[in-house]
């Protein structure tokens, strides 16, 4: 018999005009660590890992930016949410209406961009 198919895990790809920059915030800024590159000097394709959650960076062309299209929103379950709110806010990651708040769908979170115009939401239920 065979066994039901089950969802592990899942990787983001997150489109960014430079790589070597987007490492730079995910790294230095949110305290993620470079899990793989492409290439050591001018990757392409990399991924970040911060605890249990790896997101991938994709090299697209910066005309892609010019067009005002959607850009991906990821939602991160979070522990000890103030914590890392407090670790961010010190980081200067955040725009100026940048609130950690409950909301009426039963969680606490806080959300920004990151400089690609990637929205990053960290949560945890209430």
């Amino acid at each position: 018999m065979d066994k039901r198919g089950y969802l592990h895990q899942v990787h983001p790809v997150l489109p960014v005009w430079d790589v070597i920059e987007a490492l730079n915030f995910y790294v230095n800024r949110l305290g993620f660590r470079i899990a793989f590159a492409d290439d050591p000097k001018k990757p392409k394709y990399a991924g970040v890992i911060k605890d249990a959650v790896e997101i991938h960076l994709q090299w697209h062309d910066a005309k892609e930016w010019d067009a005002e299209i959607d850009r991906p929103m990821l939602r991160i379950v979070t522990q000890n949410i103030e914590s890392l709110y407090r670790e961010y806010g010190e980081r200067e990651v955040f725009n100026p209406h940048t609130l950690l708040r409950e909301t009426a769908w039963g969680t606490k979170e806080f959300a920004f961009y990151d400089p690609f115009k990637n929205g990053l939401t960290f949560y945890r239920d209430i």
